[in-house]
């Protein structure tokens, strides 16, 4: 099988839910807000608009991570773990933003390939 113990039960499938459930909650708060109200703040000034605030959040977290890093290597901080949170953080935003500049140049190519 793949490692799932299949003798389990209905308690055994309920209590692995609960505890899913409350680690999905514990990275929420980590990530400061519920997932229901990331959607929702999207702002209205259209896409343009979206982008620049996306752009400004991932610098934001960028500042954030190097700010604890050089925090950390002056030994103003103990807490390693909130560094590599942070550099985690900013990674995975930068990646994301970059993979979304890539679908927009690729859709950008594939608009002027259009023949008319």
């Amino acid at each position: 099988m793949n490692g799932i113990d299949t003798r389990m039960g209905v308690q055994g499938v309920l209590q692995l839910r609960a505890e899913i459930l409350q680690r999905s909650g514990a990275i929420r708060q980590v990530a400061g807000q519920p997932a229901a109200q990331a959607v929702a703040a999207t702002p209205s000034g259209g896409f343009g608009a979206a982008m620049e605030t996306a752009v400004r959040s991932v610098n934001g977290l960028q500042a954030d991570s190097s700010a604890l890093s050089a925090a950390y290597e002056r030994g103003e901080t103990q807490d390693i773990a909130s560094v590599m949170l942070a550099r985690q953080k900013a990674s995975v935003a930068f990646e994301a933003t970059v993979q979304v500049r890539n679908r927009l140049i690729s859709a950008y190519r594939d608009i002027m390939n259009m023949p008319v």
